[in-house]
């Protein structure tokens, strides 16, 4: 089965010569395999005439062109198709009974759709995209017998209620106006305000309005929002996002205990919280924007490790050009160079918040990972580092030039993603090891074309990511820059930062929650403790071993290493393995 699906926001007629279409060998022999629309001057390509040549698609001087060859026998799995060339669905995830199930895979698969779909706010047309009269009948007629189609079934007959916690919290404060309390209690369906909030920990917030919340705050509230609602099925998009360890550690057990009454659907993107929050996992897999496929659920240790592979056995199919590996020991960080900035006794007051800091340093060719609990300074610190925060008290060291990835990226520029990067870091970007370690790693290189407005949050992520390594510098601070990536963007950011340090001798600071996302990175860790809004005391840099004991056993877990793919797992609470560790004082294990 081939497919063909043009990237309608990349296609620009009026900047081409129609390459497309005067190139294609079937149309040059007089069959119509691409037309152009009278309208808007697009082509419309037709796959059962196209041979697969690809010459269309590198002729396009926008690349907006996707020309793919899928297994015949998906062609019955379509569940939906948005138009001749557009975006199509293949299968679905099912939502089971007394289970949380994970969705795993890269944005801009479908899961958007998938979600539209079982909620019952799409009618799924089966490909056939010019029928404008679907129904539930038609659909549940397809599908074998079993817990899918028992679904569809209530979804027909409308007794399927949904609560959806949607993925972009951060744009919240524009579309929701009032208090926390008042719009939490307009959706207290199930009678559990005051559980509920305490059990987030957020009452001390209710009086405050939306627009004042922090990112993690907007998370919290709008996951009790959900839990709120009285519904059949819940669905948890990214619920993790801009919230601290400990913070996700007490959303997996409020899931969990949901789960055991109602259908949860989780999409994250930490594996590390997946890996203990989801019963089963779905893999998605497929081109961005062209097409996704939802793989059969699979145990949670098999589908990551599945995924990490990055082969799926059972389809034959290559879902990555290369696995995702993690290192069974530290290889590297043993030998770093000079100082390139250090610090003593660092003292900042911010309201009623306080930072102290011990003596550090950051080497030559050192990544330093920062580690703690949201509220205990970790920005406010970088920012000082980066010459944005006067200090009050102890001293840094001078004469390091800096270039600084905040952790909210608020850019108000009307041109495109080339533009962009050209007015922030000159031509260096388009050639040379940067171009091959930074930009296609990233991805970049397919957003060129797009506006900076229309860029989603991840994507916005990767350019100033690639925008801030982009730049010369001794030093390179980096807030949360996996926020938004999907589990494979974040192993690629964390590679890509990685790679630049060594390849140039540049050091880095780096913070965020997502432990796999650190563990790939980081040389040592710089750990902040304290009460989360009143004071915080950063101490390190630790070398990685030592700085993560010293940080688990304030959140009060264990790690372990898989014995296959050697990524780390959480151990189960008071489980044999965590007790062990425990004893030992091992917090982070190298040995599965």
């Amino acid at each position: 089965m081939r497919v063909a699906v043009l990237r309608e926001d990349s296609c620009q007629p009026k900047k081409c010569n129609d390459e497309c279409h005067a190139f294609c060998p079937p149309v040059r022999n007089g069959q119509e395999c691409i037309i152009l629309d009278d309208r808007s001057g697009k082509p419309i390509i037709s796959e059962s005439l196209c041979i697969g040549c690809g010459i269309c698609i590198n002729k396009c001087p926008h690349d907006a062109i996707i020309i793919e060859n899928l297994p015949s026998e998906l062609e019955q799995d379509m569940i939906h198709r948005y138009s001749m060339n557009g975006f199509r669905l293949f299968r679905l995830p099912t939502p089971s009974k007394e289970s949380v199930v994970g969705i795993l895979g890269p944005n801009g698969m479908g899961k958007s759709t998938a979600i539209n779909a079982l909620s019952g706010r799409l009618i799924p047309n089966l490909g056939e995209w010019m029928d404008k009269e679907c129904n539930w009948d038609g659909i549940i007629e397809t599908l074998p017998r079993g817990e899918l189609r028992n679904f569809f079934i209530s979804v027909r007959e409308g007794k399927i209620k949904v609560a959806l916690k949607p993925q972009n919290i951060d744009r919240l404060p524009k579309r929701i106006q009032g208090t926390v309390r008042d719009l939490l209690s307009k959706v207290d369906e199930r009678n559990m305000f005051d559980e509920m909030t305490t059990e987030l920990g957020i009452s001390h917030l209710l009086d405050r309005t939306v627009q004042q919340l922090s990112g993690g705050e907007l998370q919290r509230m709008a996951i009790c929002a959900t839990l709120l609602r009285d519904v059949d099925v819940y669905f948890f998009d990214e619920p993790s996002s801009y919230l601290d360890i400990h913070e996700r550690m007490r959303i997996v057990k409020i899931i969990q205990k949901l789960a055991e009454t109602k259908r949860v659907l989780v999409i994250e993107h930490d594996l590390a919280v997946l890996d203990v929050l989801a019963d089963l996992i779905h893999i998605v897999y497929g081109k961005k924007g062209a097409f996704g496929i939802f793989t059969p659920a699979r145990s949670t240790r098999q589908a990551i490790n599945t995924y990490l592979d990055g082969f799926l056995p059972e389809q034959n199919v290559r879902i990555r050009d290369k696995p995702i590996k993690f290192l069974n020991h530290r290889a590297h960080g043993a030998e770093l160079g000079n100082e390139v900035i250090s610090w003593g006794g660092l003292e900042k007051q911010l309201g009623d918040f306080k930072l102290e800091t011990g003596d550090g340093a950051v080497h030559r060719s050192e990544v330093v990972g920062v580690v703690g609990p949201n509220g205990t300074g970790k920005s406010t610190m970088i920012k000082i580092l980066a010459g944005e925060h006067e200090y009050d008290g102890g001293w840094v060291s001078s004469g390091c030039s800096i270039s600084y990835k905040p952790q909210h990226i608020d850019v108000d520029m009307d041109c495109t993603v080339q533009v962009w990067l050209d007015s922030e870091i000159g031509p260096r970007w388009r050639s040379g090891e940067y171009h091959s370690n930074v930009i296609k790693v990233l991805g970049i290189d397919e957003l060129l074309p797009k506006r900076v407005k229309k860029l989603s949050g991840g994507e916005r992520q990767a350019v100033s990511i690639a925008i801030c390594l982009g730049r010369e510098a001794d030093l390179y601070l980096l807030d949360e820059p996996s926020a938004h990536l999907d589990a494979s963007a974040r192993m690629e950011a964390a590679k890509a930062i990685r790679r630049t340090m060594e390849a140039n001798e540049k050091s880095a600071f780096v913070i965020d929650h997502d432990v796999y996302f650190i563990d790939i990175l980081a040389d040592s860790l710089l750990v902040f403790e304290g009460e989360g809004g009143k004071v915080g005391k950063a101490e390190g840099p630790f070398p990685l071993k030592e700085g993560m004991n010293r940080f688990l056993s304030g959140v009060n877990i264990t790690f372990r290493r898989d014995h296959d793919s050697k990524r780390p797992r959480i151990n189960k609470s008071e489980s044999r393995k965590d007790r062990e560790q425990r004893q030992a004082g091992d917090f982070y294990s190298y040995q599965s």
